[in-house]
């Protein structure tokens, strides 16, 4: 099928065969590189804002959730975009330079206003990340390998989390919070490299948008934007993601705040072992929930993920020893690692055949952005009223609401992209 942008049409690999080894190894650093760049400053900015220029909790939280809203903003017309484009590579490459820019500029800015506008714009062009790295890995592998690339993929995220984590710690320990600029901004870098490095000739962008062929029969055209909101199953999920990261997002902003507080000295570096720490974790829990998830099933696993953060929010009042609160921090690992693995496999699941997987990926995130900037205000306003136990115990009610919430009203997803080509009523 023609591309609309006048140059050849692709030659994607097969989508029932295993991709060739060179192009699995770029998108495996094209993840790596990016790992550090999607997720952005988050808690390192609250330890720099709190130690370095003793910003209070509120005005914290309050910054944070503007870069939240950015993206949510953001997220929904970018999946219209990727679904539309095929300069998919060019997405990420624009996005990574205006991470680079915003990262290099906030340390010589640190005044209230400048943050919140660099913030703004390092929201607008993270939103970018997730649907343009799920489409082309879908217009690359195909839905038959989709699920096992997508744990491949969040793995190699969270080892480029880990590793560039590891490297900040031990970079800040000398040189200060201000080195979490530098860090990002060089894997902002390197992640141009790592996109240029995946053919752009490898990219079937109708397979990536969702209009894979179904039953030996020839691409469809693109379902109406209204039948998404006829989707029962994909509201739900965006539900319940909203509750995920509403109890999840500020739990680590919370944990970084109380250990620079106990320990100003080293607050980013311990903060960076609460990272590396929960990567390396999130490494083999998002391999294993990929390999396993056409075989156990999306539901189960994510209602592990959902009662694993429900606990963690209850153990971190507990005690608020440096070490124990690292441990804690451990059972992030596991949460984050299925709901990476499992977020775009649900949306691929009752979207499939639709030809609109990456708005509808957009409109998720977007609801993932809600519910962390939301987290992020609310968990301050709690803190400053009422301490950081209170908040923990907030977010840990939630975290309990949304196990309910996925029990009650989600079904198992798993076979239904084999099962229909038109969008769940």
């Amino acid at each position: 099928m023609p591309t609309g942008s006048g140059d050849p049409e692709p030659v994607p690999v097969s989508v029932t065969d295993p991709i060739p080894r060179r192009l699995a190894h770029a998108l495996d650093l094209l993840n790596f590189t990016l790992a550090d760049v999607r997720d952005g400053l988050g808690p390192y900015l609250s330890i720099y804002l709190l130690v370095t220029h003793n910003w209070d909790q509120a005005s914290i939280g309050l910054v944070m959730a503007i870069g939240g809203v950015a993206a949510v903003v953001a997220q929904t017309p970018v999946g219209a975009l990727v679904d539309r484009t095929t300069a998919k590579r060019a997405l990420l490459v624009v996005g990574a330079l205006a991470v680079t820019a915003a990262a290099l500029a906030m340390p010589l800015f640190p005044d209230f206003y400048s943050v919140a506008a660099l913030q703004l714009l390092t929201g607008i062009a993270g939103s970018v990340f997730a649907p343009a790295l799920a489409a082309i890995t879908l217009g690359v592998v195909g839905p038959r390998l989709f699920a096992k690339r997508i744990g491949r993929n969040e793995s190699f995220n969270h080892a480029g989390n880990a590793a560039t984590a590891a490297a900040t710690g031990a970079l800040a320990y000398f040189y200060g919070p201000i080195v979490v600029f530098w860090v990002l901004a060089a894997m902002a870098a390197l992640s141009v490299v790592a996109t240029l490095r995946v053919p752009g000739s490898a990219i079937d962008h109708d397979v990536a948008r969702g209009m894979d062929h179904l039953a030996g029969q020839p691409h469809g055209q693109p379902s109406g934007f209204a039948a998404l909101l006829h989707n029962r199953h994909l509201l739900v999920f965006a539900a319940t993601v909203v509750i995920f990261h509403f109890a999840n997002a500020a739990m680590l902003p919370l944990v970084g705040q109380e250990l620079a507080l106990v320990n100003t000295e080293i607050g980013t570096a311990l903060m960076a072992a609460c990272i590396v720490a929960a990567q390396l974790v999130m490494v083999p829990v998002a391999y294993l929930t990929g390999a396993k998830a056409d075989v156990w099933g999306r539901k189960p696993i994510f209602l592990v993920g959902f009662a694993v953060l429900t606990v963690r929010g209850l153990l971190y009042p507990v005690w608020d020893n440096s070490y124990w609160l690292v441990g804690v921090q451990l059972l992030d690992g596991v949460g984050a690692g299925i709901f990476g693995a499992l977020f775009p496999l649900v949306v691929q699941d009752v979207t499939h055949g639709t030809g609109r997987f990456n708005v509808s990926l957009g409109a998720i995130t977007t609801a993932w952005g809600v519910g962390a900037a939301l987290s992020n205000f609310v968990a301050g306003e709690i803190v400053s009223a009422a301490g950081y136990d209170a908040a923990f115990f907030t977010l840990a009610a939630v975290a309990g609401a949304g196990f309910v919430l996925y029990l009650t009203a989600m079904p198992e997803t798993a076979g239904i992209s084999g099962r229909t080509a038109a969008p769940l009523a």
